[in-house]
This record gives C-alpha cells, structure tokens and sequence, in this order.
C-alpha cells in the first residue's frame, strides 16, 4: 500500500521546562577531548559536522536568537546526550540535524551532506536514508495500525517486504502481538516502542531521540530507554539523545550541555570511581 508522508517533522514547538542538569564546565578540564570523542583525528570526517550554526525566528517582539553559533561534531556511533533549561536550544538543533528545519546561518553536514544544499527532495531522501527520528509524543498516524506506522520508512524507500520487517521490528520490541492494533488502542509504553521500531526498522546511520520518555511513567520510561539502547547497540547507532534527565544523560558517551542557543561544555562521561 502507498503511505503518504506525514506531519511527523512539525514538532518545533517541544519545549519543556527543565533545570539545567550540569553546571557549566570549559573543555579545559578535558585537555585530551578530541581524542576521547573523535578517535580518528581533528582532520578526519565526522558522521554530524555543524559549523557556527544560527536559527533566529520572527516575533512581535523582534528578532528571537534561538541557536547562537553552535559548532560540534559527533563521530559515527557515538552516543551524545544534549542536555540544557528550557529554551537552550535542544529541540532546535535536533530538527535542523534531522533537516526538518533550516539554519538562518551556519552549516549543517551529516552523512557526508551539505543539508543546505538540498531541496526539500532531496532532504526528504536524506532523512528516509540516514536518520530515524523519536518524538516525546509518538507521532503515530492514528488511522494507521502499529505495523503499517512501522512500514512506513521502508515503504518510502521502495524495500521490499516492507510489512515483513514491520512485523520483525515489532517482535524485537515485544510487540509482536499488537501489530494490528491502533495508536488509540495502544498505552504510552506501547506507542513509544511502536514509534523505536520505525526509528530503527530501516537500520539508519543515525536515532534523534527528543525527550523519548517525557510522556511516559517512569517504570514504562526506564523500559524504553533499556531498549532504545539495546537496539543501538545492536545495530552500531549513532544516538543524539535530547533529555533533561542527568542519569539519562550520562548513559551517553558524552554530554553536550545548551544554554542561551550556546554550548557551555561539551564533556566525555567518564567511568565513576570505585
């Protein structure tokens, strides 16, 4: 069946409040960072590579800086928590990683693509290739059952056997017997492994998780996340995790942390001391 694509990319509006988790720390407490998150080199390509990237938008009020020159890279199969308060910026670049917005300045490379050099194609594309996308509110289609929801990046990318994958991916987040039910019909917890499934069903470069468990309960959250990385690192993700939870955060390899559209530090997470 033909799947039309939906309005899964209009969700700028996640914002939450949230205490910064971190104090801010300078990279000069970590002398050797680049070789800790960048083991190829300074001069290698990185899988993520954004460049003195800016998003202003439009208010009454006059112009809103949002992203203020943020620069970073993320290597292939890294796992980087983004962390900061409400309105750092968080959900902002996770949308202008996935291309589902575009900077007002700066670049954004991921995968080997300039994303401001493609048309809105040509980015559809990209994401359908290289980024599987987990939303804090699901972004199931309702008249959809979980394994058609599933289905639906593989059916975009001409796969065949498409419901057949759906079904697979279903079973390995315990699911296998909901695959013909509606989101209406599933809880919160079963929403969210439906909406993992379809991030990882096409086994994409990349996973931007925002907030994954914010809607959840914690017993249901601390379920999913167990399987958001387990599925990782079965299949050698890279992960951008957007959270205001810190021991979430420190689950990632590193922790970049946001405020006022900057980055204020970007550390490793280092083993804990006996």
């Amino acid at each position: 069946m033909g799947v039309r694509r939906t309005a899964a990319g209009n969700a700028s509006a996640l914002r939450r409040n949230s205490p910064e988790p971190y104090p801010p720390r300078s990279l000069e407490d970590f002398p050797n960072m680049d070789a800790m998150v960048n083991p190829a080199g300074p001069g290698a390509d990185s899988l993520i590579d954004v460049g003195d990237l800016h998003f202003t938008v439009a208010s009454q009020a006059g112009e809103v800086n949002i992203l203020r020159g943020i620069t970073l890279r993320i290597e292939e199969g890294e796992a980087v928590g983004v962390v900061g308060p409400s309105g750092s910026g968080k959900s902002t670049l996770m949308m202008l990683l996935g291309g589902l917005d575009r900077p007002t300045r700066g670049t954004v490379r991921v995968a080997g693509h300039d994303l401001g050099a493609l048309d809105e194609d040509a980015l559809a594309r990209f994401r359908r290739d290289h980024v599987g996308i987990v939303f804090q509110s699901f972004h199931l289609v309702p008249t959809m059952t979980a394994e058609e929801n599933v289905a639906i990046p593989l059916e975009f990318a001409g796969a065949r056997d498409a419901f057949g994958r759906a079904r697979a991916a279903l079973e390995s987040v315990g699911l296998g017997h909901r695959i013909r039910h509606y989101p209406a019909e599933l809880s919160g917890g079963e929403q969210q492994r439906v909406a993992l499934a379809r991030a990882f069903v096409a086994e994409p470069a990349i996973i931007l998780a925002d907030e994954p468990t914010g809607n959840l309960d914690r017993a249901t959250g601390a379920q999913v996340i167990e399987l958001l990385f387990a599925l990782r690192a079965r299949h050698g993700t890279t992960l951008v995790l957007i959270t205001h939870d810190p021991d979430l955060a420190r689950r990632c390899g590193r922790i970049v942390s946001l405020a006022d559209g900057r980055v204020v530090s970007d550390r490793p997470v280092l083993p804990e001391a006996a």
